[in-house]
């Protein structure tokens, strides 16, 4: 028989270059918050795909940009860290790049001084002709030595078992370090949370998203008078101005209720029970620069 491999896969690269969209493709699970904007994950997601001789747990972590504020520093010392504790470093860049960019150049430096196991994944190879995509592959090629180089489309499920194979053959043998039902190590407040959050990044105009922070203070399950499960979940939308505030309530309540109603199906489809969601917004202006809050999302 086979024996059993398992290990720790980072998935890093700049901000918005499709790392989350990957690893729900991967994990074949809704783990990790998706919106078109940059900095949509804020903490390292773990995702954990079960095969039939391997358990593989991607970290995928925050995308690499110049932090402003001591929550962006965080973020990007989080992505970093989880580079040194993984087994195989799973670097995602866009097939669109000429060259090697600034921000994909800091994060070569990183892996070359991890001496890590890498495979290179290039993301949006329907956006560019075959020539341009080996040229770029070819540069790469001469900077590090990567097990693998793998061009996809993230949206793109044939994909899937290209770049899972290629993870399996490079893994050592080990246990599984999670229960082969799990998916995620989240709890489900933290994916509520971050359900909420995509769900107003989604909607809500670009200058107030990353100026927000979601708390689910309550989540209480119990039965309604069908004798159905719900759960209900109280949670609060901070924000750092008050007209970020008006902008998330909207006219009437109504961009709230969208944000709402949203998170809610996107949840029951995920947590397979039914949710009674209320949400509240609050002003906290300081919150990026809040010790407390920003240990949350540093990697535990």
């Amino acid at each position: 028989m086979e024996e059993f491999k398992s290990g720790f896969v980072t998935l890093i690269g700049r901000t918005n270059v499709g790392k989350s969209t990957l690893l729900n493709l991967l994990v074949g699970e809704k783990v990790a918050a998706i919106a078109n904007k940059v900095q949509t994950t804020r903490t390292a997601i773990r995702g954990i795909v079960n095969r039939e001789n391997s358990q593989i747990v991607f970290v995928d972590t925050p995308g690499i940009h110049k932090p402003k504020t001591k929550l962006n520093e965080t973020m990007v010392e989080t992505s970093f860290t989880s580079l040194t504790d993984s087994d195989i470093v799973l670097f995602l860049i866009e097939a669109t790049s000429d060259d090697i960019g600034r921000g994909d150049r800091v994060i070569l430096n990183k892996i070359k001084e991890s001496k890590r196991k890498a495979i290179l994944v290039i993301n949006k190879i329907d956006l560019v002709k075959r020539e341009k995509l080996l040229s770029l592959i070819d540069i790469y090629r001469k900077e590090y030595a990567f097990e693998a180089v793998i061009p996809i489309s993230a949206i793109n499920l044939k994909y899937k078992e290209v770049i899972l194979e290629e993870i399996e053959k490079n893994l050592k043998p080990g246990p599984a370090y999670y229960d082969i039902e799990e998916y995620t190590d989240q709890t489900l407040r933290q994916l509520a949370e971050e359900t909420i959050r995509e769900k107003a990044l989604q909607l809500l105009q670009d200058e107030v998203p990353h100026g927000i922070y979601v708390e689910v203070e309550k989540m209480k399950e119990r039965k309604n008078k069908n004798n159905e499960e719900i759960y209900d979940i109280e949670a609060t939308i901070y924000c750092l101005k008050n007209s970020h505030k008006g902008i998330i309530i909207g006219k009437n309540g109504e961009m709230l209720k969208r944000i709402g109603r949203a998170a809610r199906i996107e949840m029951e489809k995920n947590f397979g029970i039914k949710i009674n969601l209320k949400t509240w917004v609050k002003v906290k202006e300081d919150w990026q620069e809040n010790n407390s809050i920003i240990d949350k999302f540093k990697l535990k």
